[in-house]
């Protein structure tokens, strides 16, 4: 993901901004101002290392020195030297809370996420593991892009991205059939069109009607399966096949076996587990 540098900074510097409040009392307290020092950001467990590029922009636009010693993507052990910093005392420690936080959860995402996608590969199966829109506001980039990192599909990133009609859409508008009919007559030639179903019938009248993608909500494996089957020997063989919810990491490769298209998961960035990292200074 490709995002202007000035862009990203007033992202990082609004959760810095949010952090200090009305200035970083601790720091001015105990540290001497146009104290120049030297830190480093560790990590303190293995694990797929991802923030760093925001690191060094947030440091960078603070007139902070920045010295990466791996890049985002890259394996990385316990205790191993992330990014060097060097500058203004006060700054980095003011800093240093909105910056580990940043690389850790990203961090997070990003092992978990290559966690999966590697047992995905040792299992043989050619499915997209994807992410969700449930993260938090105002982290959905980092998330996203933490998510690709890690090897995986970042699937919607804004509501205007594709036509993806579910429960409630299809409660009000009636029905699989009626809610794609609507869909197909205004949506733009550029967009694809998914439904959410909950049964077997619906997931084949939305392949009749016509849909690019059906996402199979909260079934079973046994469920799956039986819908890819019927999906896959009929004239419907090319409309792509996504299931999403109860997808556990215990459960991945059972769901993996029914040979759908893409397996999405909001557990990917909802409840993610933040990678530990920490910041240390070396030198005055």
């Amino acid at each position: 993901m490709f995002m202007p540098r000035r862009i990203v900074e007033k992202k990082l510097l609004a959760f810095l901004s949010e952090d200090i409040g009305e200035g970083d009392i601790s720091a001015a307290a105990v540290i001497p101002q146009d104290l120049m020092v030297k830190a480093e950001v560790i990590a303190k467990e293995d694990g797929v290392i991802a923030g760093i590029e925001e690191a060094i922009i947030l440091a960078e636009c603070l007139g902070l020195k920045t010295e990466p010693k791996v890049v985002d993507g890259h394996k990385v052990k316990n205790k191993q030297i992330l990014l060097e910093l060097s500058g203004d005392a006060q700054t980095i420690l003011t800093a240093e809370r909105t910056l580990l936080n940043l690389i850790s959860r990203m961090s997070g995402i990003a092992t978990k996420t290559h966690t999966l996608t590697e047992q995905l590969k040792k299992a043989k199966a050619n499915i997209r593991l994807a992410a969700t829109r449930k993260s938090a506001p105002g982290l959905l980039y980092f998330d996203k892009k933490a998510v690709i990192i890690g090897g995986g599909d970042p699937h919607r990133l804004h509501l205007d991205d594709m036509i993806l009609i579910k429960d409630n859409h299809l409660v009000i508008t009636g029905g699989v059939e009626e809610a794609i009919k609507r869909a197909k007559t205004t949506a733009s030639f550029s967009k694809k069109i998914e439904v959410e179903v909950t049964s077997i019938e619906d997931a084949l009248k939305a392949a009749e009607a016509g849909v690019d993608i059906i996402m199979l909500d909260n079934f079973s494996p046994k469920q799956a399966k039986e819908v890819v089957q019927k999906l896959r020997k009929s004239d419907y063989a090319q409309v792509l096949i996504e299931i999403s919810g109860g997808v556990t990491p215990e459960n991945l490769i059972e769901y993996a076996a029914t040979d759908v298209d893409v397996i999405s998961m909001g557990g990917l960035t909802h409840s993610v587990k933040a990678s530990d990292v920490s910041l240390e200074i070396v030198k005055k």
